[in-house]
């Protein structure tokens, strides 16, 4: 019995002995404009233009070069090959508005299928998709502008993003 109260007198003093601290890096939690990226992104959009749109919603302009708290806000050009989008950021760096414009971009099925049911022998020749973010209203108004053939007659018509004629 006293060997077993040794024992055990010696591991409850060992064990603190054996403990380990571990020290982490400092961790950098960066705000990303979810809002944003919810109500604009879609999963059937050209992935160039996927990737613009989530570039514009992590984009932090307080950590820029020209960045100064004394202006109000900032206006941020972005550029891909297909279009750009124009962005609008307060001075803390949260994103206000945006416009975007596409051009010849992949369109999403439920336009797909309005075309192919209210043109059916018309084939799509030129599209342009144009977005707008607004923050205080948190909603985003997305529009394709759609050049259609059929032999030689031409028409335009413009849709909503759910295939709803505008």
């Amino acid at each position: 019995m006293k060997n077993l109260f040794l024992f055990l007198l010696l591991c409850v003093l060992t064990t603190p002995l054996f403990s380990q601290i571990i020290e982490l890096d400092e961790v950098i939690i960066y705000p990303v404009k979810y809002k944003y990226i919810f109500e604009v992104v879609d999963d059937d959009i050209d992935q160039s233009v996927k990737d613009l749109q989530l570039k514009l919603g992590n984009f932090d302009v307080t950590k820029e070069e020209f960045y100064n708290d004394e202006y109000d806000s900032y206006n941020v050009s972005f550029y891909i090959p297909k279009g750009y989008a124009v962005a609008t950021y307060d001075k803390d760096g949260k994103l206000l508005r945006t416009i975007e414009r596409y051009k010849n971009v992949k369109l999403p099925l439920a336009v797909s299928k309005a075309l192919v049911e209210r043109f059916p022998n018309w084939a799509v020749d030129k599209d342009i998709y144009k977005v707008s973010y607004s923050e205080p209203k948190w909603e985003s108004k997305k529009t394709y502008k759609l050049k259609l053939t059929n032999g030689e007659k031409i028409i335009k018509v413009k849709t909503d993003q759910d295939g709803n004629f505008l």
